[in-house]
């Protein structure tokens, strides 16, 4: 049996005040439950700043992946409260969280236990390890999704893919991001409107400016391809 294994790390962490890290902790621990009750995820942080999700439909492992990066982005930190970390914190705003889809077997997963071991998480773990995202003095960006597995194809097929979703939820705004998050989690507009306290038209706005289409495309296209393997 195949899965998803989602690896990320918060991007800038070190560099947020001692109350946003506090805050990001404890929305990443409310994303793990509703991770956990919708798509059956199994979530662990490990240093605070690093996760590891095991997604056992691994057809959703791109939806789940998307739903991460657009609810670590919406986290209310406000920029104004920093000086000599500003540049590093807004990479946070923008990007969020560099997170990797690993696809392939688990040879022991024993979430009641907390272990996982297999070629998934190594592909996952590797991707996000192998990239460098900040020097000592600037921090330097290139990509903050990626997919590995054992076939080469799949790898070329979905690179693009992720680079083209990256640029597109990067340029996203909070409001755009939650509305994004629960559209990935299923919830019509009407929902998502009372649960925001907004008219279903900004809803509608908000999905239009975020590239809906095209994101809900794109997961459609992923669950297809790996549902047919």
């Amino acid at each position: 049996m195949n899965y998803s294994v989602i690896s990320g790390d918060i991007v800038s962490s070190t560099s947020l005040n001692h109350e946003d890290r506090k805050l990001v902790e404890e929305n990443i621990s409310r994303l793990l439950k509703e991770l956990k009750q919708k798509f059956f995820v199994y979530g662990r942080v490990i240093k605070g700043d690093y996760l590891e999700c095991v997604v056992p439909d691994a057809s959703e492992g791109l939806r789940v992946a998307l739903a991460m990066k657009s609810f670590i982005k919406a986290i209310p930190i406000d920029l104004n409260t920093y000086k000599s970390t500003e540049n590093r914190i807004k990479q946070f705003k923008i990007h969020g969280i560099r997170l990797a889809i690993g696809y392939g077997e688990l040879s022991r997963y024993q979430p009641d236990e907390g272990i996982i071991d297999g070629e998934a998480i190594y592909f996952s773990g590797r991707e996000i390890s192998g990239e460098t995202t900040y020097d000592k003095e600037r921090i330097v960006i290139k990509n903050t999704l990626f997919f590995a597995s054992k076939s080469e194809v799949l790898n070329k097929n979905f690179k693009p893919l992720l680079a083209l979703l990256d640029v597109l939820i990067s340029k996203a705004t909070a409001r755009q991001c939650e509305v994004l998050y629960l559209k990935l989690m299923n919830n019509q507009e009407e929902e998502i409107a009372k649960r925001l306290g907004i008219g279903q038209s900004a809803v509608n706005q908000h999905s239009t400016s975020v590239g809906w289409n095209a994101i809900e495309e794109a997961v459609n296209y992923f669950k297809m391809i790996i549902s047919n393997k």
